[in-house]
């Protein structure tokens, strides 16, 4: 297990630990060098490698609840969605964790605090349309992500990347009898961008993802969070949001899941309209 000074710098003796890139209420997520693939001559011989936090260290399933995130992460393959490459176990030393891909750019919540006034349309919308891309896709595999927020959406010269399934829910997952976390054991939504239902006790789903996405673009197109105080009807069109993609968005920042009247897909199509040109020409 790991102790309170932190894991081994090196791990299965190839992965030398060089900084943290992100802690989540799950785990820690550190950068490292792959010793083989460096003595190999690979050009890039970094990557990143996620072991169990401190919270979750003591239970006696944890390894396999992590190995559960990386089978899910694993069986995902989109443009903006991480990759994940293998899971390994330290016997020596007794750590399980699983690599994957570095993601060169900034988290999503890094880049609000610099834009405080929002994202300009024309940056906005392939970013909103990237990341309802992997949503529509994740949905189609019958998988919910079950925390998305801008912590765990990376930006990037690739675009956008949303990562950490550690809250993930699957269908395939759930029907095979494989372990998953639940909130009883984890205190892990946040609550500016979990929907009502998931902070009630309720498994995440497709409504719930739908929910945290809206809630990530209209902080980017308005430079702050929905007031949770107001009802969807009653917020005002952010900023940096076309007139004619409002109505699809507060649909899908409906508090009560029954009013959510969209899907990703259809949230998706109303963030790629574009306004009419009242000349021809």
């Amino acid at each position: 297990m790991n102790s309170a000074a932190g894991p081994p710098k090196l791990l299965a003796g190839r992965y030398q630990l060089e900084r943290i890139l992100g802690t989540g209420g799950m785990g820690v997520v550190y950068r490292a060098r792959d010793l083989l693939h460096e003595a190999f001559g690979e050009p890039d011989c970094r990557v990143a490698l996620k072991l169990l936090g401190d919270s979750l260290c003591a239970c006696a399933d944890a390894h396999v609840l992590l190995y559960s995130e990386f089978a899910l992460t694993r069986s995902l393959q989109h443009d903006h969605l991480v990759r994940a490459f293998s899971f390994e176990v330290d016997t020596a030393q007794q750590v399980a964790f699983f690599t994957m891909e570095v993601m060169p750019g900034l988290t999503l919540d890094r880049m609000l605090a610099q834009r405080p006034q929002g994202l300009a349309w024309h940056e906005l919308q392939p970013m909103a349309l990237q990341l309802l891309d992997a949503l529509v896709y994740i949905q189609r595999q019958g998988v919910a992500h079950g925390d998305v927020k801008p912590t765990n959406i990376m930006v990037g010269e690739q675009g956008v990347r949303l990562f950490d399934f550690g809250l993930g829910h699957a269908e395939a997952q759930a029907r095979a009898g494989l372990p998953g976390l639940s909130r009883s054991r984890l205190n892990a939504w946040t609550p500016a961008y979990a929907a009502p239902e998931l902070m009630a006790g309720g498994l995440p789903s497709a409504s719930a993802d739908l929910y945290g996405a809206a809630c990530v673009l209209y902080e980017l197109a308005e430079g702050r969070r929905p007031d949770e105080r107001q009802s969807n009807l009653r917020l005002p069109r952010p900023r940096q949001l076309p007139r004619q993609c409002w109505p699809p968005l507060r649909a899908a920042l409906a508090p009560d899941p029954e009013q959510r009247t969209v899907c990703a897909a259809e949230l998706r199509e109303g963030m790629a309209e574009q306004r009419r040109r009242w000349f021809i020409g």
